[in-house]
């Protein structure tokens, strides 16, 4: 079992930066993949990014290239989505989540979830 504890969102003004936090615990990771994932209200649930923890290959959707960039700190067991530049189009509940597989990392097919922060941009 893996338990995953996302924090760091909040409020912030567009342009602004936010980094979240994801604090995983449970069974080994080394050929696991770490993804960041957004639900706005209404739409569905999107990738955002993901990283492999073994090698620490990253992946980004479109819209967050250049602005946002994840990383993993294997000691602690942790993966970062650092934010910049924030636009209002950002706001969404942003979710961690891990599979114990490197394939279809831009789907929603992952095998953990957190419970997901709330990030607001306003305008």
């Amino acid at each position: 079992q893996v338990q995953l504890v996302e924090s760091g969102g909040g409020l912030v003004q567009a342009g602004g930066s936010l980094r979240l936090s994801c604090a995983a615990s449970g069974r080994p990771f080394s050929s696991y993949t770490m993804g960041w994932f957004r639900q706005a209200p209404g739409k569905e649930r999107e990738f955002v990014a993901a990283i492999r923890w073994s090698g620490g290959n990253t992946y980004y959707a479109a819209s967050v290239k250049g602005r946002f960039t994840i990383s993993r700190d294997i000691a602690k067991n942790t993966v970062y989505l650092q934010m910049n530049n924030l636009k209002p189009e950002d706001t969404a509940v942003y979710y961690c989540a891990t599979k114990r597989s490197t394939l279809l990392i831009y789907t929603t097919e992952y095998d953990y979830w957190g419970q997901g922060t709330q990030v607001t941009v306003s305008s």
